[in-house]
């Protein structure tokens, strides 16, 4: 089995909404700011997105752990 580039981008994405909303959430508890916490929250959202694309598309092609069941 493969996944295409799209599907990997709307998996990233997707997951960053909840991350990203726990993120909100935390800093905004720690900071006390809601406009600190969208902004860390913003910058983050961007950084994950890209980092859990190539994450995925690296683990695409390590044969490691599959099967053809």
């Amino acid at each position: 089995m493969t996944e295409n580039s799209t599907r990997s981008l709307v998996k990233a994405v997707t997951w960053r909404f909840v991350g990203s909303f726990d993120t909100f959430i935390l800093s905004w508890l720690i900071t006390g700011h809601p406009v600190i916490a969208a902004t860390i929250t913003a910058v983050e959202f961007c950084t994950k997105v890209i980092l859990y694309w190539l994450h995925e598309r690296a683990w695409l092609k390590i044969s490691w752990g599959r099967t053809n069941e």
